[in-house]
């Protein structure tokens, strides 16, 4: 089993920057791959980014490519999202999760994952 605590949710202004956090507590060390997700008020839960067990290989959704950046340090059993140039949009609730795999396959499915975090908020004011 293993426990997820997400930090670093806040406000911040467009075009700023934020750093999430997700700790793992529990059989980890690269043991699972991890995601990002996302949910804003009256909107569907949706994927922001995954991370393999190693780290080798990430993946980012169209709406955050390139301003998003989800990394890992097994040394700390934390996953992180750092989120620059934040946009409106970008304001919801976001959740990190875990496969109890180190490997990925439908990673942008919610349904992948067998862990979740309690979530943090992210509000981006425009």
């Amino acid at each position: 089993q293993v426990q997820l605590v997400e930090s670093g949710g806040g406000l911040a202004q467009a075009g700023g920057s934020l750093r999430l956090s997700c700790a793992a507590s529990g059989r980890t060390s690269g043991a699972y791959a991890m995601g990002w997700f996302r949910q804003a008020p009256g909107k569907e839960r949706e994927f922001v980014a995954a991370i393999t067990g190693t780290g080798s290989a990430t993946f980012h959704a169209d709406s955050v490519k390139g301003r998003f950046t989800i990394s890992r340090d097994n040394t700390k059993n934390t996953v992180y999202l750092q989120m620059d140039s934040l946009k409106p949009e970008d304001t919801a609730v976001y959740y990190c999760a875990a496969r109890s795999a180190r490997y990925l396959r439908n990673y942008p499915s919610g349904a992948e994952y067998d862990h979740w975090g309690q979530g943090t908020q992210v509000t981006v004011s425009s």
